[in-house]
């Protein structure tokens, strides 16, 4: 069986400040052995952490929408951002990704997918994210939970790690796949579980994030 965070973020993030080789470092720790790295419209972690992970690193990216975010599983390359949420679901859609919806009901989180927009693609939405585990409320969990069941999506769970303390905290369970079809099928099988992190890590992300900005110096270097 696998242990799979589906959400999570690298220093290609600039709220994030963990390397590959933390992520790596830590999950091994910490027994996750399937990962899906989702830098918000970034492509670029994604070689490093397969060549050097001993486990499977799925491909994907965190995209912001016109409406809200939207993670595509399984990408080849990075989707632009601001399409609108057809748009996006069907550039990962040609690419033979899968759409995955996170955060959804997070009354705290600007950046959810609206749940307006949100029933306009439910043709083409593969999996709902409804544990997050930078989730506020519980109750918001559980809208996520109803909503998906109710329509017949799978369900995900993902972290949201931002820094090496948060990782896993959030994960589904589900039999060894391989590809996007074996994915699917494996996750109607899964079992998600997990665990709301520290408000903490929420002001942790917020100062990474203002001590890139304004002290340039410190942040690592990126290729372009």
């Amino acid at each position: 069986m696998l242990k799979a965070d589906f959400h999570l973020h690298s220093y290609y993030s600039r709220d994030c400040n963990m390397s590959p080789r933390t992520i790596v470092e830590t999950c091994v720790r910490r027994g996750v052995s399937c990962i899906a790295v989702t830098d918000h419209n970034r492509f670029a972690a994604v070689k490093e952490l397969q060549r050097i992970a001993p486990f499977l690193v799925i491909p994907a990216e965190e995209v912001n929408s016109t409406q809200g975010e939207i993670i595509g599983l399984f990408l080849q390359e990075e989707v632009p951002r601001g399409m609108d949420p057809g748009k996006t679901a069907e550039a990962i859609r040609s690419q033979g990704g899968v759409v995955y919806v996170p955060h959804p009901f997070d009354r705290i989180r600007k950046g959810r997918l609206r749940l307006e927009a949100m029933k306009e693609i439910l043709g083409l939405i593969d999996v709902i994210e409804i544990y997050n585990s930078r989730i506020t409320f519980m109750g918001d969990v559980r809208k996520a939970s109803d909503f998906a069941q109710e329509h017949g999506k799978l369900l995900g769970a993902g972290s949201d790690a931002h820094v090496w303390w948060e990782l896993g905290h959030s994960y589904v369970e589900m039999p060894e796949f391989q590809g996007r079809e074996g994915f699917l099928e494996s996750l109607r099988q899964g079992n998600v579980g997990g665990r709301l992190t520290h408000p903490a890590a929420h002001v942790a992300s917020t100062l990474i994030k203002w001590r890139g900005k304004y002290l340039k110096r410190w942040a690592p270097r990126i290729p372009s």
